[in-house]
């Protein structure tokens, strides 16, 4: 077995103000009760709120708490992520903190949720990390994972569990929670989809693993959700097959099809309109 605790914080979040005192409240008493957690996954934009106006550049004061937070506790650290301001331009960030406070590396959203997250770039770089002694990570946010090609990039840089913060407020988590699963299942690896509550989404956190199980599934309130996983179990997995049935990443390794729809825009998708808000139709 290789086991590693992950604990997801499924928070309730106030879109309007500063959330760090509330984060670091429930940080510390997760830690009192489950001293075995080594990892940590906040929720998308849970410190700082969905408001472009409390962007700020990186390095910043908000990840120095994080940073903080992260070495008090000496844990492995993804707190959410934050708008990052760089010049004139704002990113969904997300930063990777190691159990000695160092940021090790950071992740901004390659698919900014187009045209409602307006105003925000988009990304242009994957991003794994190695725990030592236990495993390669990969980090998605949010709308990044209704992409099929992202969770495949990770995979195949060698990722075994992708932690993904998520600030879902509208009627599609439903829909969001079965591709969680999907991805899971296609990528043989475990996914953390974590979602806060209140301002900060409708909750519903999920955990799943590399057959696509549902290990946990949280509800609409607060919930500390502590999980120790085996990383071996995604190896053997990846060797033997989902269930010891099929094997997508070898089957997707060895293709022989050439994804022709990679090459660039066709005629189909150009024919689909400017991403835009829907208009209310004319009625008169």
């Amino acid at each position: 077995m290789t086991p590693f605790a992950i604990a997801a914080l499924q928070l309730e979040i106030s879109s309007e103000g500063d959330n760090l005192p509330h984060l670091r409240t429930a940080l510390d008493r997760l830690m009192s009760t489950y001293p075995w957690v080594e990892m940590v996954v906040f929720s998308e934009l849970c410190a700082c709120g969905p408001s472009r106006g409390r962007a700020e550049p990186l390095p910043g004061t908000t990840e120095g708490v994080f940073q903080q937070m992260a070495a008090q506790h000496k844990i492995w650290l993804l707190p959410g992520s934050l708008f990052e301001l760089d010049g004139n331009r704002v990113y969904n960030t997300a930063s990777v903190i190691e159990p000695h406070g160092r940021v090790i590396g950071r992740y901004r959203k390659l698919f900014p949720f187009y045209p409602y997250e307006d105003g925000v770039e988009a990304g242009s770089e994957f991003m794994v990390f190695d725990v030592p002694n236990v495993g390669r990570f990969g980090v998605s946010i949010c709308y990044d994972l209704w992409f099929p090609e992202t969770a495949r990039t990770l995979t195949a840089m060698g990722a075994e569990v992708i932690l993904h913060p998520v600030m879902t407020t509208t009627i599609d988590r439903d829909v969001e929670l079965a591709i969680a699963r999907a991805t899971a299942a296609q990528q043989q690896c475990y996914v953390f989809d974590v979602n806060g509550v209140g301002g900060g989404g409708n909750g519903r956190s999920l955990i799943v693993g590399p057959a696509g199980e549902v290990l946990h599934q949280a509800g609409g309130n607060e919930e500390l959700i502590p999980i120790e996983i085996d990383l071996d179990h995604v190896r053997r997995s990846r060797e033997r097959g989902l269930f010891t049935l099929g094997q997508p990443l070898k089957s997707f390794r060895d293709r022989q099809v050439k994804f022709e729809v990679y090459r660039g825009p066709t005629t189909y998708l150009d024919g689909l309109g400017p991403l835009e808000k829907p208009r209310r139709p004319n009625r008169g």
